[in-house]
């Protein structure tokens, strides 16, 4: 395999690839019923469950 066809296989299907994996983490984080664990995960540093 030459360097050149290597960087147009990446150029191509590496873009395509990221993409697919981009659209997959966003329709993860925004999938229905994830808004009340976004709100538990957002409340975290505000409780005060230190033993100080």
């Amino acid at each position: 395999m030459h360097y050149n066809f290597m960087r147009e296989l990446a150029d191509s299907w590496g873009l395509l690839a990221m993409f697919l994996f981009f659209i997959g983490v966003v329709g993860f984080a925004f999938r229905p019923g994830s808004k009340t664990i976004y709100e538990e995960v957002a409340r975290i540093p505000l409780q005060n469950d230190s033993e100080d």
